[in-house]
């Protein structure tokens, strides 16, 4: 029998093993927690709406056949001519491979912008971020010192609008609590681009910055940070942010193990892969979500979001198990759905089905697309259990 791994219980990775799971397949899945996370909630988790067990599945709750083997270690590298992935505590010898590690932060060489700032990359990242501005507010209260209060977000693509909405529902709470003035909280998102989301239709954008601005935020757009020091986000022009918090949310690549592993990668670090998901270097390595660099019939290269990852995840399950049994794969197609933006808990903005909408109706789609994802990962016993709690934040 063919030996199956799975490396990453992303949203990819756990879909993939879902499907697996159900086919009854023989398989292991290698990931550094026993947990799978909502990557695109972590702004919630990040901007205090609810606690970090609500942003979470365990792995063991998705994979029910005793065929399906979940092991904890941290991927260090893949040998293809061995046919072998290195993990920090072992190494797993595979027949196939699905590759999902996802991605990492992508910082564009800007000076001192990893050392010196926190980034949104996965669920206790999102919390320590959560904590971090919680005991600078604490700080203010000692010390007055202003810059305790002052929240600096770079990128004005969809996480870093959708942490500041989640910030500027949570901050008069926090502040509520400590017995600090509002009024003296500062929350810049500096953007280098002319405009916010560009994901989003640009007749929607004007709610955005409405909706944000009216409760706190301050969007600079066409501003460039050119360096980042302890505590001082520097700007072009000369112009210094100095922030107890300073966040970045600006670009994604993928995990740098598939260029130096020897795949061929795009200039985001993306493993190239033919119409089946099969890395063009090796058809044992099947590769999807965030590490794939996948394109449509028309060669533009798929968005990496969340629902292409999960679609890329239930392909390949499919075409591994076709591949197994001798029957033809079926060629990878996204469904583009739209996309979805909070703006606190309540309101939201984006498109569904290529239909723009914003306000409530765009805030309850995102709240019900939070059940959809648990219903393709594990029917109603998933979306019933789990979803309660996610529902409620």
């Amino acid at each position: 029998m063919s030996k199956i791994v799975i490396v990453g219980a992303g949203y990819a990775g756990v879909m993939a093993a879902a499907h697996l799971d159900r086919a009854g397949i023989p398989f292991t899945v290698v990931n550094n927690h026993d947990y799978h996370y909502f990557t695109t909630l972590l702004h919630e988790a990040a901007g205090g709406r609810g606690p970090a067990e609500n942003y979470q599945v365990p792995i063991k709750e998705v994979l029910r056949k005793d065929t399906s083997e979940l092991v904890i270690d941290e991927i260090t590298g893949v040998d293809r001519e061995k046919k072998v992935v290195k993990g920090k505590a072992g190494e797993y010898a595979y027949d196939y491979l699905i590759y999902s590690l996802g991605w990492i932060s992508e910082y564009f060489g800007i000076k001192g912008l990893k050392e010196n700032s926190m980034s949104i990359t996965n669920l206790d990242s999102a919390v320590q971020i959560r904590q971090h501005i919680e005991n600078e507010f604490k700080a203010y209260t000692q010390d007055h010192d202003p810059r305790h209060l002052r929240i600096a977000l770079g990128g004005a693509g969809l996480t870093g609008i959708e942490l500041m909405g989640e910030l500027v529902d949570y901050i008069p709470t926090l502040c509520a609590s400590l017995g600090i003035s509002y009024n003296d909280v500062d929350m810049q998102c500096i953007e280098a681009m002319p405009t916010i989301l560009p994901m989003v239709a640009e007749h929607l954008r004007p709610y955005v910055f409405e909706t944000l601005t009216k409760k706190g935020a301050r969007l600079r757009t066409g501003t460039k940070i050119m360096e980042v020091t302890p505590g001082v986000v520097h700007l072009d022009g000369g112009e210094k942010v100095e922030a107890g918090t300073i966040v970045w949310t600006g670009g994604v690549r993928a995990n740098p193990l598939l260029a130096d592993s020897g795949f061929t990668v795009d200039r985001r670090g993306k493993a190239k892969v033919n119409s089946f998901l099969q890395s063009t270097d090796d058809d044992h390595i099947f590769i999807a979500g965030d590490s794939a660099w996948a394109e449509d019939e028309n060669g533009k290269p798929y968005p990496p979001t969340a629902q292409v990852a999960e679609q890329m995840g239930a392909c390949v399950a499919h075409n591994l198990a076709a591949l197994l049994a001798g029957k033809p794969m079926k060629n990878f197609k996204a469904s583009l759905k739209g996309t979805l933006c909070s703006l606190g808990a309540e309101v939201g903005v984006g498109d569904a089905f290529g239909i723009p909408i914003k306000g409530a109706t765009a805030g309850l789609m995102k709240e019900g697309s939070k059940i959809k994802y648990l219903w393709e990962l594990g029917g109603v016993r998933l979306a019933g259990d789990r979803g309660k709690n996610v529902m409620q934040l």
